[in-house]
């Protein structure tokens, strides 16, 4: 599986992206995945129901099944949180999996960046920004800058870096 990332501060647009280029990208018969990291504790199941209930019980692990979805919620339980290598691993095989965070980690990405956010920008401090949607114009960057609603553009640079250029 080839592996991009979508990086940048929080509020600076990374999921509003990632919400138009899905789309484009599986348009153009690419399977993608995501995997986005959250700082903070976070629950995607709801208190009453059977499956919040077996992991307050104390269950390792949830699987919840229907003929639409099924998800596996894991309790860590004290162990430390993964790392984006172990994740990949648990995901099911696809052509390219987006990474939302892990700005820190040394993976090829995009940074999103909104000025108004008032936050400095990642690419000067690290080599694996290959490129920065932006909404403002960066004369100044390294690298190159897209237009952040210049969506089918940066698909096509998202793939050529993902080696996916022959999915164009």
């Amino acid at each position: 599986m080839k592996v991009f990332g979508i990086a940048g501060w929080s509020g600076g647009g990374k999921t509003t992206l990632l919400r138009r280029l899905i789309p484009v990208l599986t348009d153009r018969g690419v399977s993608v995945s995501t995997l986005k990291h959250a700082h903070h504790n976070f629950d995607i199941d709801k208190p009453g129901k059977d499956s919040h209930e077996h992991r307050q019980a104390g269950a390792r692990e949830v699987l919840i099944s229907s003929t639409h979805r099924w998800a596996l919620l894991h309790e860590n339980r004290g162990d430390a949180e993964l790392g984006l290598e172990e994740m990949l691993a648990r995901l099911s095989p696809v052509d390219l999996v987006l990474v939302e965070g892990f700005k820190h980690h040394p993976h090829d990405k995009l940074e999103v960046y909104r000025q108004d956010n008032g936050k400095p920008l990642l690419q000067p401090d690290d080599p694996y920004v290959l490129a920065i949607a932006s909404d403002v114009p960066l004369p100044e960057s390294k690298v190159r800058v897209f237009d952040r609603d210049d969506v089918a553009v940066i698909a096509d640079f998202v793939l050529a870096s993902a080696g996916l250029r022959g999915r164009l």
